[in-house]
C-alpha cells in the first residue's frame, strides 16, 4: 500500500509518503496565506521515488485545528479521488499526537490541547503507556481552568501551542509521517464526501443580504 498523508491542521503543515512499510518521503512548511500543497506533495513523492498515479490511498488529518488548513486538505483529497481511483481515510489530530507521545516514550496521563478560539481549548485526555495510548475521555471544548487543574495534579499538557497557555507545557505537533503510519494499519476507507473537519461547535454562517442597485 502506497499512502500519501496530508496534515494541515496546525501552523506546521506536512506531507508524507508511506511505502513498503515505512515513510519514504516527507515535506514540511510553516502555514501561510497560500499553502503550497502541490509543491509539498511533489517534494515528498520525489523523495519516495514515486509518481502521483502510484498512490493507492490518501490519509487526511481531520483536526481539530486550522479550519482553513483542514478544509484545504479535504478538498485536495476529494479532488484526487474524483480524478483517480484512490482510497481515502480520515484520522483525528489528537490520535496522531497520542501516537507521537507514545513513540517518544512518554508514560503518563497527557492532556492534548489545541486552540479552539473564543477562550476555549479542544481537550483530549489520554493514558500513555508502553502498550499504547488509551483515550480517557472524548474530545471536548474546555476552559483554561480545567486544564490547569490537570497540570496541578501532575499530568502532562501538550499540543501545537501548549506553552502559549501553560509554561510547563510540551510542544507536540501532529505530523503527516505519524498520520501515514496510523493509516497503514487501518482499512476504514470512506468516500470523499464523507470527510469532514472535526469541529465541535455548530457552524453558523450568516448569509449576506442581496446586493441592492440604485434605481434607474
Amino acid at each position: 500500500m502506497k499512502i500519501l498523508a496530508v496534515e494541515f491542521s496546525s501552523d506546521q503543515r506536512s506531507v508524507a509518503v508511506w511505502a513498503e512499510g515505512a515513510v519514504r518521503g516527507s515535506a514540511v512548511e510553516t502555514a501561510t496565506r497560500a499553502t503550497h500543497a502541490i509543491a509539498l506533495i511533489e517534494q515528498a513523492l520525489a523523495q519516495a521515488g514515486l509518481k502521483r498515479d502510484q498512490i493507492d490511498c490518501l490519509a487526511v488529518g481531520l483536526g481539530p485545528g486550522s479550519y482553513t488548513g483542514i478544509r484545504a486538505s479535504i478538498a485536495l483529497a476529494q479532488g484526487w479521488q474524483l480524478a483517480r481511483p484512490v482510497k481515502l481515510i480520515g484520522i483525528s489530530g489528537v490520535e496522531c499526537l497520542a501516537a507521537e507521545a507514545q513513540a517518544a516514550g512518554w508514560r503518563s496521563k497527557v492532556n492534548f490541547v489545541i486552540d479552539a478560539q473564543k477562550n476555549e481549548l479542544y481537550l483530549a485526555r489520554y493514558d500513555i503507556t508502553a502498550q499504547g495510548a488509551a483515550e480517557l475521555g472524548s474530545l471536548k471544548l474546555a476552559g483554561l481552568d480545567e486544564v490547569k487543574l490537570r497540570v496541578a495534579s501532575g499530568e502532562i499538557v501538550a499540543g501545537p501551542e501548549a506553552t502559549r497557555w501553560f509554561p510547563e507545557g510540551r510542544i507536540l505537533i501532529p505530523a503527516a509521517a505519524t498520520l501515514a503510519r496510523l493509516a497503514a494499519a487501518r482499512s476504514n476507507y470512506v468516500a470523499g464526501e464523507s470527510l469532514e473537519p472535526i469541529y465541535l461547535r455548530e457552524t453558523n454562517f450568516v448569509k449576506a443580504p442581496p446586493t441592492r442597485f440604485p434605481p434607474g
